[in-house]
């Protein structure tokens, strides 16, 4: 959900260290890049890009204690969720403390990045307000799709708010996946985020529909004889016999303008034609069902291959399960890698 640091700390009133404090022993320029550059670390989130504030309070300039700044990263005094050494460690905390140092203060924070929508529901303006939207946009899609496979509950999802770091790693083992090295998200409190209101945000959570976890795989493109080749493959990441089938689905990967289709593998093909949504031709495969564990393998061999300003990248539909806002589901499909056979 919120993967912030520090949204309490405006609240509080806490004593700046005078300008003849000595700096903190962190890297300035290694908190930076953990900052800005670091996945999953996403602070900035909620924080501003440079620390400049946003949902979260500012940090930039501010010159907290080292302790002040610790405690509120382990033990935050309000919604702001917790976060264990394993996510962020103490030297990594001095380094940050060391960048937003090294910063001039602001006159005034920035801008939410995703501020409350015009009527919102009840749930939306919980998510919102208590940061989850801020990571997660409002539409949650890569939670719900890890909710739909495998069928999350309630309970479930409190485990993975209230402790994330120690409850998460076990969803992904049961996805098949590896532990992650650095888990983004925080832990909340449920004095702070009380269960009510997390009761509302499940609530807008499943009005909106849980997801097939689909996934498509596509490789750089391969010279052969007859062409450049790109595979691609499709799964539905799903636990078997418990996660959401994809019904009515459509897989479309785009051809670059200049090149053309010499040959294309895989069942369902339907030939080339031009998608609004994908701004050109696209080749399209439909298939009529995958649940979770199935695989699809689709080559589509070009007679050029992609460049970084045309390249081939690719979305699939599905029209059931439904979800809002509708008609249907899609997920995109990213570029493939460049590699010798792309054109300059």
């Amino acid at each position: 959900m919120i993967h912030s640091l520090l949204v309490v700390l405006s609240l509080l009133p806490l004593p700046q260290q005078s300008p003849s404090t000595p700096p903190a022993a962190g890297n300035a320029e290694k908190g930076k890049v953990l900052w800005q550059k670091t996945e999953h670390v996403e602070c900035f989130e909620c924080h501003g890009t440079n620390g400049e504030g946003a949902l979260g309070p500012d940090l930039a300039g501010r010159r907290l204690t080292r302790a002040q700044f610790i405690h509120a990263v382990r033990k935050p005094w309000g919604v702001m969720p917790a976060y264990v050494e394993s996510q962020i460690s103490d030297s990594e905390l001095d380094d940050l403390i060391a960048y937003f140092a090294s910063l001039p203060s602001v006159s005034e924070p920035g801008a939410w990045r995703r501020p409350v929508p015009a009527n919102a529901s009840r749930g939306l303006a919980m998510a919102t307000t208590s940061g989850c939207t801020q990571c997660h946009n409002p539409t949650f899609n890569n939670g719900r799709g890890v909710m739909g496979a495998i069928n999350a509950n309630f309970q479930w999802f409190e485990s993975i708010v209230y402790a994330h770091a120690a409850a998460y790693p076990a969803t992904r083992a049961r996805l098949g996946e590896p532990p992650q090295e650095r888990l983004a998200m925080g832990s909340f409190s449920p004095t702070r985020l009380p269960v009510a209101s997390l009761q509302e945000i499940w609530t807008y959570i499943t009005d909106l529909g849980f997801r097939a976890r689909m996934r498509g795989d596509l490789s750089g493109g391969t010279a052969s004889a007859s062409g450049v080749v790109y595979t691609l493959n499709v799964i539905n990441t799903g636990v078997k016999d418990v996660g959401l089938v994809a019904e009515d689905m459509t897989v479309m990967l785009t051809v670059p303008a200049g090149a053309n289709v010499v040959t294309t593998t895989g069942a369902g093909y339907q030939g080339v034609r031009r998608d609004d949504q994908m701004k050109g031709n696209v080749a399209v495969w439909t298939v009529s069902r995958m649940a979770p564990g199935d695989r699809q393998t689709y080559t589509l061999t070009l007679s050029q291959a992609g460049t970084a300003a045309d390249n081939v990248r690719g979305v699939m539909r599905w029209a059931k399960p439904t979800v809002k806002p509708g008609p249907g589901d899609a997920e995109n499909i990213a570029p493939a890698p460049l590699g010798p056979a792309a054109a300059h």
